[in-house]
């Protein structure tokens, strides 16, 4: 039986969401994507997980969420628990997790994770079990993401080895995870500042840092260290696994990706020998 609870994180970006209006739609987790909520995408690819069993999503209008017909299906089936968002992701992070007590690992995404899928799911979730950390975080190498995106404008924390772009994928594995959270809640303002994320660990991991003299996996250490838990990355080999949807242009590059995907989908089922088999003929 699954024993690893999925949270959703969708919480909104405040009155007035300039990406929100443009759809109309009255919150960004139910932006649709090829013609669906986003949040609906993300909540049937943790659904056909047989690896997940509880669902939460953690949204501060879970009206709005109930007002999507299968979202309020499983809800109503207790499948699926509406939780009311806190004033930051790392809050309602806490929340869950406290409310959760003992009841398992927590693996956390967001709703704008549109192009989630089964195959960066599973390879996430595969780090997580084979490993003793007790958090673990999914990340997207720069070299992964120019090699299929070259150009394309993101957020890095530059490394040694190479720089990393997030892919909102976190495994929560062990009771010792909250301290981490604790620390998110610190560091939550300063994502988009890196050396100042850095600093917070003190001046010799920031001066390396500055330096580029730390791998990832060095920096993490040191961040273990200061924070009390074990934390590890799991680099993704997906570059779409790092592409969210917190711009129009964001959502106009997922858009396209999906109906590209979709497409092929389409394509492998009309070729499959299932498909072409001519039907029997009875007797």
């Amino acid at each position: 039986m699954a024993t690893l609870t999925g949270l959703v994180l969708a919480g909104s970006r405040g009155e007035g969401d300039p990406l929100a209006r443009t759809q109309a739609v009255r919150h960004r987790a139910l932006l649709e994507v090829c013609g669906e909520p986003m949040l609906l995408r993300v909540l049937r690819t943790l659904r056909a997980s047989p690896r997940l069993g509880k669902l939460v999503v953690s949204i501060d209008e879970p009206s709005a969420a109930a007002a999507v017909p299968e979202i309020a299906a499983w809800v109503e089936a207790g499948e699926l628990t509406l939780h009311r968002s806190l004033s930051s992701p790392s809050r309602s992070v806490s929340d869950v997790l406290e409310q959760l007590g003992e009841a398992g690992p927590l693996l956390v995404t967001t709703a704008d994770h549109a192009l989630l899928d089964a195959p960066m799911l599973d390879c996430f979730l595969d780090a997580s079990e084979h490993s003793s950390a007790d958090l673990l975080v999914g990340v997207v190498s720069r070299s992964v993401l120019e090699a299929r995106f070259p150009g394309a404008p993101r957020t890095y924390l530059r490394f040694r080895d190479d720089a990393y772009s997030g892919a909102n994928l976190f495994s929560f594995r062990t009771g010792k995870a909250r301290e981490v959270a604790l620390f998110w809640r610190r560091a939550e303002k300063l994502r988009k500042q890196p050396w100042r994320l850095v600093s917070t660990f003190g001046p010799v991991a920031l001066t390396l840092f500055l330096l580029r003299r730390l791998t990832l996996a060095a920096a993490l250490a040191r961040a273990s260290r200061a924070i009390g838990a074990e934390v590890e990355a799991v680099p993704l080999p997906f570059a779409e696994a790092a592409v969210d949807v917190d711009k129009p242009e964001d959502l106009a590059l997922v858009s396209e990706l999906l109906a590209q995907r979709e497409s092929e989908s389409s394509d492998q089922r009309r070729r499959s020998p299932a498909a072409a088999k001519p039907p029997s003929a009875g007797w």
